[in-house]
């Protein structure tokens, strides 16, 4: 199984847009960092890839806005995988901010596994199945309580 993964980040200047809050492509790639983070820790991420001749590649995103972000707080940005078959992977997201407990983002993302050299879909090897599981059905992954103490 896999599990969640969480990456905490400080919202920079260049993350805010002209009303003062983080802007919404800005979350975006947020999402992008820590799906490539977490593929990193489980040991596929993209040197493997190029190795391996196959990569996963974003093909449809949800994303629903919350709470405004601001510059200075600091947020987790977790992932988790949420199902899998032979072509897709479905991911997850939800980024908290610890400071006053909210829920800023929630988003998912359907990636297709591809050939690299041609962009056309490709059955998942084993590497990715055995290394991209879905999360246990008995865990909560909007459960922040072990950030709590953070404020």
């Amino acid at each position: 199984m896999s599990s969640i993964f969480d990456l905490k980040i400080t919202v920079q200047p260049e993350h805010i847009d002209i009303l003062g809050h983080v802007n919404n492509v800005v979350y975006v790639q947020w999402m992008q960092d820590v799906a490539s983070a977490h593929i990193e820790t489980l040991g596929l991420g993209v040197l493997e890839y190029l190795k391996l001749k196959h990569a996963m590649v974003a093909v449809e995103h949800h994303v629903q806005y919350r709470k405004a972000a601001l510059e200075g707080e600091e947020l987790i940005l977790r992932t988790w995988l949420s199902d899998l078959n032979a072509l897709y992977s479905f991911r997850q997201y939800a980024f908290y901010r610890p400071q006053d407990k909210s829920l800023l983002f929630m988003g998912n993302t359907q990636w297709a596994c591809v050939e690299i050299a041609t962009g056309r879909p490709k059955r998942m090897s084993p590497t990715f199945t055995q290394a991209y599981q879905p999360l246990a059905a008995d865990v909560n992954p909007l459960d922040f309580s072990e950030y709590d103490s953070l404020r």
